[in-house]
């Protein structure tokens, strides 16, 4: 299978529990239902972009538990190469702990598990794949050095390189240039730029500093609000959809792997970001983290109608 987008990054088992507000410290509450998900940031982005019309392989770890053929039976299902996932002896599958209130809001706690164990050999076994491969797209839920190590290979070789920021971190000034296009949140821009971020107008000054942090393409993601777009000396505003929510968890791995399509499908940033906003929009309306992405047809009946 030719492969366009390799997603390099975490794959998880989603214990998601619903409840009708979300504890506070030392409260305890009751819980309205249980779900078992596949998830983690990595594999999420993989299947939306494959349910979205892009050719993927995933590349990351898991441990060797019960919980692992969860996971690459849902990559499969949506049809990602899986041939760059390996099983990790002696550690558990990475983890994560998400409670959804009654609005679709939620918290979450992860557990990296094997995601912790990818390392730069596995970055070198990625060559075949990313030297054919249009883009490169990663997160932080495994290793730093391993996420940077992977963003100067595919710099190396014109891979465009897609980051989601996420969960926020410190990251070093040098990662920044190997950047291509970054999409964080209202959080992580404000965490990376050192500026509070929760609008139309201060997303656009997140962007240009993250611009001038060296990166080509900045897209800070607002929610509800839409999304914030930079690049060179041109930025825009694309207003979210009014859609009913049910679940937000992973309404951000949606938009990075319909962002990573359209751009291998040579949309311009404006145009990818318009795509990437419905795929999202899409996600929001349905419980679940892979379970909730949509496929192509339906991003097309959606941005028709």
């Amino acid at each position: 299978m030719k492969t366009d987008i390799v997603v390099l990054g975490s794959l998880n088992v989603d214990f998601v529990v619903r409840t009708r507000k979300r504890p506070k410290s030392g409260e305890t509450v009751l819980g309205t239902d249980f779900r078992i998900y596949p998830g983690g940031k990595g594999a999420n982005q993989a299947v939306a972009a494959a349910r979205a019309g892009g050719k993927v392989a995933m590349a990351g770890r898991v441990g060797d538990d019960i919980f692992a053929g969860i996971l690459t039976e849902s990559l499969t299902g949506a049809g990602v190469n899986t041939d760059l996932v390996k099983v990790t002896g002696g550690v558990s599958t990475g983890s994560a702990f998400i409670t959804i209130d009654e609005t679709g809001e939620n918290s979450i706690v992860v557990v990296p598990g094997a995601n912790y164990r990818c390392d730069r050999k596995d970055v070198d076994d990625l060559w075949p794949a990313l030297s054919a491969a249009k883009v490169l797209l990663l997160q932080l839920e495994i290793p730093l050095d391993t996420v940077i190590y992977a963003a100067q290979k595919a710099h190396s070789l014109g891979v465009t390189v897609m980051l989601d920021p996420a969960p926020a971190t410190h990251l070093p000034p040098e990662i920044f240039s190997l950047i291509d296009i970054i999409t964080p949140n209202e959080h992580e821009a404000s965490f990376l730029t050192g500026r509070e971020i929760c609008d139309t107008k201060s997303a656009r000054l997140g962007a240009l500093e993250l611009l001038s942090m060296g990166v080509k393409a900045a897209v800070i993601k607002l929610g509800g609000k839409g999304l914030v777009y930079g690049e060179k000396d041109y930025f825009d505003h694309i207003p979210g959809h009014k859609v009913d929510v049910v679940d937000t968890t992973a309404a951000g791995d949606a938009f990075s792997g319909g962002l990573a399509v359209a751009i291998c499908e040579g949309k311009s940033l404006g145009e990818a970001c318009r795509f990437a906003n419905a795929v999202a929009a899409l996600s929001v309306t349905r419980v679940g983290a892979q379970t909730s992405m949509p496929w192509r047809e339906e991003i097309d009946r959606f941005l028709n109608a």
